[in-house]
């Protein structure tokens, strides 16, 4: 079987609503929507005005979790009350209701029976406050995924900070300034990140969508502080029911590109061994890599 990915290159907050309709879906209930906000200082992660028509065409709430940073690190993600600071001075407070899901405990701990590297995954616990969820990701790299897309924003992204120690530590531990000493291997990681989107994933089966947005395209991650400038040219907006589907598409666009930076864009997927999460998500059944592209 083959997914269904739809792709625009216009890149506007309405071609968002426009790729989200053609799925023809309607996410029922309470609407988690998940974004990257952007770290502190960084200048590449897409602002809330672009996501504004989206989030309110179906009425959704900004859904976050705090991250697993240690001090060194330059971010202020990494606990409740910063974290909260920054949602309002990067202006999502100002047009959302916003979720740090992860913001009083305990977490919500779910069991991965198939896991590959996990046995559980550790999320915020609102997260189970919520009907369906409509993830929306910034696509571009990462520095230590590869890149980052929709399955980084089932995965990591829905983590608490607990769960993200685990994801980064393949499961050895849930301390965020021990998993820094057990990191995954390579092979290890996005596994073990595959293995939390399938988590997440199997959650909100049924209803949950996915918008990737191919736009400020660095080798680094919008939870960069410091973060390298785009190293290509825009490429467009995709949307698809499936996280593999829709991760893979554009990766395949990315290699398909004649913008010279695509070799140094693709340096760093390829050299944090990016595609394997791709890889493993599907053989989890989290979905499919074969689909088929309609550009709208």
């Amino acid at each position: 079987m083959r997914a269904t990915v739809y792709l625009t290159r216009e890149i506007t907050p309405e071609a968002v609503v426009k790729l989200y309709r053609a799925l023809g879906v309607s996410l029922p209930g309470k609407v988690a929507v998940k974004v990257h906000s952007g770290e502190k200082g960084n200048q590449n992660f897409l602002h809330p005005e672009f996501w504004k028509p989206m989030v309110e065409a179906v009425n959704g709430t900004i859904v976050e979790c705090n991250t697993a940073y240690g001090d060194a690190s330059g971010g202020v993600r990494d606990n409740t009350d910063s974290h909260l600071q920054l949602l309002e001075e990067h202006g999502w407070t100002k047009y959302f209701p916003v979720d740090l899901m992860d913001a009083e405990g305990p977490d919500a701990v779910w069991p991965i029976p198939g896991g590959k590297v996990l046995k559980k995954n550790v999320v915020g616990k609102n997260i189970e406050h919520y009907d369906s969820m409509l993830v929306l990701a910034h696509f571009k790299g990462h520095p230590m995924g590869g890149y980052g897309g929709a399955l980084k924003q089932l995965s990591i992204g829905c983590a608490s900070r607990a769960g993200k120690a685990l994801i980064h530590s393949a499961g050895k531990t849930d301390d965020r300034y021990e998993t820094w000493n057990q990191h995954a291997s390579a092979v290890e990681f996005p596994e073990a990140m595959a293995d939390a989107a399938t988590s997440v994933a199997g959650h909100f089966k049924g209803r949950i969508a996915f918008i990737n947005v191919m736009k400020n395209l660095s080798v680094d991650c919008d939870c960069c502080a410091v973060a390298e400038d785009p190293c290509m040219k825009d490429i467009g907006i995709l949307a698809s029911l499936d996280p593999v589907a829709i991760d893979q598409a554009c990766i395949d666009l990315v290699m398909a590109s004649d913008d010279p930076g695509k070799e140094h864009f693709m340096e760093r997927v390829t050299s944090r061994n990016g595609i394997h999460t791709i890889e493993a998500a599907a053989e989890l059944g989290c979905g499919v890599r074969e689909y088929e592209l309609i550009e709208l």
